[in-house]
Formats: C-alpha cells, structure tokens, sequence
C-alpha cells in the first residue's frame, strides 16, 4: 500500500472495540483519562453526559454505542474542536498518529457509514457541525492499520 504523505491527512487512531477510527488531527485538541461524567435523561444512547474539562461543561459521546456496539470502560477521552465548541469522545484507547494520502483516504470509509440510522438521524438533528467533524473521521479495519504500520518502518 503505498500513499502520498504529501497530499493527506494525519489521523489519531483509537481503538473502539473492534474498530480503529481515524480522527482527522487538525479537529483533536487533546486526550485525557476519562473524567467522570454525568449523564442526562432525554438524551441519544450514544451520548455518556456531561463532563467538566478545564472548568468547561462539555458533552461526552460513546463513540462505540455511536457504531451500534456494546459500550465498553473507555480509558481515554479524545476532545475535538466542533466549531469553536468541545466535544470528548469516548474511547478504548489511543493507538498514534498516522500519515494518510488522499488516494487511501477516498477508500476508507467514514466513520458514520458504521453507525446506526437512528444515530445519524440523532446526531443530523441535534448538532450539524459535528456531523460533519464525524463524517471526516474514517473507519479504519485493522489490516489496513497493519500496512500503515509496515510501510513507515520499511
């Protein structure tokens, strides 16, 4: 597999279950343990609460029950820009950052392409600019990873 780092992105990688997603790093702002976090009725099942990151209230997303998995113990919060807003994401892990070309990018499929129809028609409703945050974020099997890993230390 072979890309050019020149025309691409850097992903951070998280491990979510089964899956790896790739998280475009010019939307990350910082991983952290997890923070408790208060949950809140009358909300998607995705969504774990609240939590206070830096004295701020911030909404924090299970991004495994946002892919219709069963939601694990996450041991990082990933915090992204949402137009000028924080969202955490829950994660299992972190796994690096990676180099990605456009050409592997067209082939990699968004993050939202796994989650639920109800998810997506929640998320559409309540907030369309982290829709598209999500949407940049790619779905990333691990085979694919394994060539990433191959190709930088070859």
């Amino acid at each position: 597999m072979s890309s050019s780092i020149t025309e691409g992105r850097s992903l951070l990688a998280c491990r979510v279950g089964s899956y790896v997603c790739g998280i475009p790093l010019e939307h990350v702002t910082e991983t952290m343990r997890p923070l408790p976090v208060k949950a809140l009725a009358s909300v998607p099942s995705f969504v774990r609460g609240v939590s206070v990151i830096h004295g701020e209230t911030v909404p924090v997303l299970d991004v495994g029950l946002l892919l219709g998995a069963e939601s694990g113990t996450p041991t990082r919060f990933v915090t992204i820009d949402v137009a000028g807003r924080v969202v955490a994401l829950s994660v299992d892990s972190v796994m690096g950052i990676q180099e990605v070309g456009d050409d592997v990018l067209r082939e990699i499929p968004s993050l939202l392409n796994g989650a639920s129809g109800d998810a997506i028609a929640a998320l559409s409703t309540l907030d369309s600019e982290l829709m598209v945050v999500l949407e940049s974020t790619r779905l990333v099997s691990d085979s694919v990873w394994a060539a990433f890993d191959r190709e930088l230390s070859s």
